[in-house]
């Protein structure tokens, strides 16, 4: 069995107390991580500027080169993890064991990660508008007009309390390295594997070892790692984003609450954009903030509701190691029949069906041993006013919800990511003014289609550094 250590500023620490990880059907232990307490995290932040010390030693340039060569070990090498090695085989079986995460789709997102580590350049060029990374080095410097700029690091480092449900969210950190901000991170108890394997090909890139922490450990860890650092980014549920909701140290990343609206004029051919809607509530089985968790039209929404059910209804759990397997795992107990039952009493309420159950063949809820799988459920709902129209869920769940376009806006709430399908410049004008749509696909474009050259949930750019007026009466020094 690997034993994994708590990474100190990239010194192993091997705790008394650890846990022990294990595969999510069997029970057999995978896995024994050393336990970091929250005293630990605090006393190691008086290291935190020699972090951004370490990678300032490196110009942006150098690092992005490093990451390039990072992000090629990540995918490809056998790497050390603990007290063992790793191969990119043995990372998607690992992955896959303790999250229940279809080990085909551990590997789709190995390569996405390994997209934005060798594109890191051009995605940073986009972030930053095209300002030339010198001034974010040295703190000063003139862009193209002549102007004098400054921007100052809010932060030596940025820390982060990550989740265990779904590997594709390490994309939003990844940029620090290169911005020569360091990383204090808390790993999810289930998704141990992408932090340990990025870091250690971080190191093997050349990027120095004392730039980079890792906490596994318990509860006190998270609000610690989020005290250490100035800038923080914490994923979890609605009641993770209100109660860091107006605080600038913390960027929030929760549900995505993702839809796609119809207009009225091209609902009459919703048949014209089934795949997109049925790949956007469906693929990745579901779990990401930007699935689709509803679709909104004016009409024909029964029909539409149908359709998708049809598509996916009849999906059933398959092992882990089948390429066509699509749905993930609930390793978490009575975590399936909890969200079974909320769907069940929310379908007492008028106006809504569940459309997929003639579709099934079984329940909703298959029960395993140790762990619970939810077949597809598509419902249909008659206005916005039920509960479930502002649900969302980890496995292939969305509401087809029938509301006027005028009123679409204003019903549809918080929008991580909107596609809207429409030809109307007056109303595409109304959604480009709508400050509760954080990402707006405009057109034929999937809600998990992501362009990395603009931000997905808020500029990490302007989450870790501040523009700063300076002025000088001599040229400052280089």
């Amino acid at each position: 069995m690997i034993d994994i250590p708590v990474l100190r500023w990239g010194k192993p620490y091997d705790s008394m107390e650890k846990q022990e990880v294990v595969h999510f059907e069997t029970g057999e232990p995978v896995a024994r991580v050393s336990q970091a307490n929250g005293a630990m995290v605090k006393m190691d932040r008086r290291f935190a500027q020699r972090a951004r010390d370490a990678l300032r030693q490196f110009s942006i340039d150098q690092l992005l080169e490093m990451m390039g060569k990072a992000g090629d070990l990540y995918l490809n090498a056998t790497l050390p993890i603990g007290n063992g090695t790793q191969t990119p085989a043995d990372f998607c079986r690992m992955q896959s064991a303790t999250t229940g995460l279809p080990e085909h789709m551990a590997a789709f997102n190995m390569r996405k990660n390994h997209f934005v580590l060798t594109h890191m350049r051009e995605i940073l060029e986009a972030l930053t508008r095209g300002l030339p990374f010198d001034i974010l080095s040295k703190g000063f410097g003139k862009e193209n007009r002549g102007v004098m700029l400054s921007y100052q690091a809010n932060s030596p480092v940025l820390g982060l309390v990550l989740p265990s449900n779904s590997p594709g969210v390490h994309t939003l950190w990844l940029p620090a390295i290169a911005l020569q901000i360091g990383l204090v991170l808390k790993p999810g108890s289930q998704e141990i594997w992408t932090p340990y394997r990025m870091t250690e090909a971080f190191y093997q890139a050349g990027i120095p070892r004392e730039a980079i922490s890792l906490y596994p450990g318990g509860h006190d860890v998270g609000p610690a790692v989020m005290e250490a650092c100035d800038r923080s980014m914490i994923f979890g549920g609605q009641a993770t984003i209100e109660k860091y909701a107006g605080n600038p140290r913390v960027q929030v990343h929760g549900p995505g609450f993702s839809k796609i609206l119809l207009g009225d004029d091209i609902v009459d051919d919703w048949r014209k954009y089934l795949d997109i809607m049925v790949d956007s509530i469906f693929l990745n089985g579901g779990r990401g903030c930007i699935n689709a968790s509803s679709i909104w039209a004016s009409r024909h929404t029964a029909e539409i509701a149908d359709a998708i059910a049809q598509r996916i209804g009849s999906v059933a759990p398959l092992p882990m190691t089948d390429p066509k397997a699509s749905l993930a795992a609930f390793t978490v107990k009575g975590q399936a029949e909890g969200v079974s039952a909320q769907i069940d009493e929310g379908c007492q309420e008028s106006g809504v069906t569940e459309v997929t159950a003639k579709y099934r063949n079984g329940p909703r809820l298959v029960q395993h041993e140790r762990c619970d799988f939810l077949r597809p459920t598509i419902i249909h709902a008659t206005s916005p006013e039920p509960t479930l129209t502002r649900a969302e869920y980890m496995f292939p769940f969305g509401v087809v919800v029938e509301c006027p376009q005028d009123k679409m806006i204003a019903e549809i709430g918080p929008t991580l990511v909107c596609t809207a399908l429409t030809h109307d410049a007056k109303w595409k004008q109304k959604l480009l003014d709508a400050t509760n749509i954080d990402r707006l696909n405009l057109g034929e474009v999937k809600t998990l289609q992501l362009n990395w050259l603009q931000p997905h949930e808020g500029n990490i750019i302007d989450f870790l550094f501040r523009n700063r007026a300076v002025q000088t009466e001599a040229p400052l020094a280089h």
